[in-house]
């Protein structure tokens, strides 16, 4: 099977110019704790620099302590003072307009706290997302993977961000942003470092439902370490700093890895820049679009009344929230993990239009049967489906596997075949993993639902 991926990284290694010790010295300085039983290094680790075990470590040890005074954010920024000002005038969908204004300052200024910090990112050139591919070559390699449409998203919310909020705040400023070197280039190269490297912290259970998202902020060290599913540290919060955590035993020599969250392949590609070859991977997902069940329901109508039915169903379900055009159903290794939707739009579209209109008059409530009630859709359950809904559900998945550019069997055989796989481009490897991981998941749900 294929080699563990390569994280686009920092700046080359192993010359007199390794920013490394000078990143060390200023983490010192900065008061970020980094313990005596690890190092960071490029030998050994996944990709670029990582964090290996010097000594043998035991579970609940702090490798790293970052005091809060050494996080790059909008708050630490010698520009805090201007974007407080302007906060009115900053906001945007994505939230990261602050930070990314926080990063082209204090990346270009030759005088900046951090400049030690940006060392380690001679350039960002070796951030290679599909944001950064030509449009051929990203329909070409990940066609059906969801992956092409986040992009087209990201880099039209990118524009736009610049454009219309950037690009006026650095006119204000002109004695801090040029925008001949400010560029667009530039702000979508640290969204791609932002994607990559920054850090949200968790907000407060009880603040959960009145605020937003906590903006992103830059965790020096922290952000060296790579990600895997089946990782063995975390990242804890607390007032005064961050602390990175073991969670098991590592033994001396092994590489200390993060996680970025239960993310599936194409999230990992599309916001990271690499993917884990399968079976690493627990946390992937294959997604069924919404609407692609609905074009499998209306294909199956053998009249223009049964398509009728459809249209008022899918209209039904909209209501409820069940569905929506952009939507999807997501199916992970073990359990459908939109279980409510997937289940309530099967039914309602295998209605037949004398139960649809009883179920309309209950506005989508039902006595569910004790089975019903205490049933999850693990695949297990699926198998049980009625049949008509296992037909439907059988027909959406053929129809989202015909959406790739090539099969199940294709990718198979070139996974196996070690020489060929090595001729792959990095890009093609990375597009292979996201394509085959998704597919194992629709094969395997077909089966279930035969």
């Amino acid at each position: 099977m294929a080699s563990a991926p390569k994280r686009p990284k920092q700046a080359a290694a192993g010359s007199s110019a390794d920013p490394l010790p000078a990143f060390l010295a200023w983490c010192g300085r900065a008061g970020v704790e980094l313990s005596p039983k690890v190092r960071l290094s490029r030998a050994g680790a996944v990709a670029g620099y990582g964090m290996l075990a010097a000594q043998e470590l035991e579970e609940g040890e702090v490798v790293l302590a970052v005091p809060r005074s050494a996080l790059l954010s909008q708050h630490t920024t010698a520009i805090h003072p201007l974007l407080r000002e302007a906060q009115e005038s900053l906001q945007s969908q994505s939230g990261w307009v602050p930070l990314l204004l926080a990063l082209l300052h204090e990346y270009t200024a030759s005088n900046s706290h951090w400049q030690p910090y940006f060392s380690l990112w001679q350039d960002f050139r070796s951030l290679d997302h599909p944001m950064f591919w030509p449009e051929e070559e990203r329909t070409r390699l990940l066609q059906g993977t969801g992956i092409p449409e986040a992009v087209e998203k990201d880099l039209a919310n990118i524009h736009l961000e610049y454009s219309s909020i950037i690009l006026p705040f650095m006119e204000a400023h002109p004695t801090v942003f040029d925008p001949k070197l400010h560029t667009l280039e530039l702000y979508k190269q640290l969204v791609a470092f932002v994607m990559a490297y920054s850090f949200q912290e968790p907000l407060e259970e009880e603040d959960e439902d009145e605020k937003g998202p906590n903006p992103p902020m830059m965790v020096p060290v922290a952000d060296i370490l790579n990600h895997v599913a089946n990782h063995n540290a975390n990242l804890e919060y607390s007032p005064q700093c961050l602390r990175m955590v073991t969670t098991r035993p590592i033994r001396k020599g092994q590489e200390i890895f993060n996680t970025y969250g239960q993310m599936a392949n194409w999230q990992l590609l599309h916001m990271y820049g690499f993917a884990e070859p399968y079976p690493s991977n627990t946390n992937d997902t294959a997604d069924i679009q919404m609407v692609t069940v609905r074009e499998a329901a209306l294909q199956r109508a053998s009249s223009q009344a049964q398509q009728q039915l459809v249209s008022e169903q899918w209209d039904f379900l909209c209501q409820l929230e069940m569905v929506g055009e952009e939507g999807a159903f997501v199916l992970g290794w073990d359990e459908v993990l939109t279980e409510e939707e997937l289940s309530t739009t099967l039914k309602v579209l295998c209605m037949s239009e004398k139960e649809f209109k009883e179920y309309k008059e209950q506005d989508g409530w039902e006595e569910d049967s004790e089975e019903e009630e205490n049933s999850t859709l693990s695949y297990e359950a699926l198998s049980r489906l009625k049949t008509p809904c296992k037909k439907l559900l059988y027909d959406s998945v053929v129809l989202t596997l015909e959406s790739y550019a090539s099969d199940l069997k294709a990718e198979q055989d070139l996974l196996n075949n070690k020489e060929a796989y090595e001729k792959l481009s990095q890009r093609e490897q990375q597009a292979l993993h996201v394509r085959y991981g998704q597919k194992r998941i629709l094969h395997q749900l077909l089966e279930l639902v035969r």
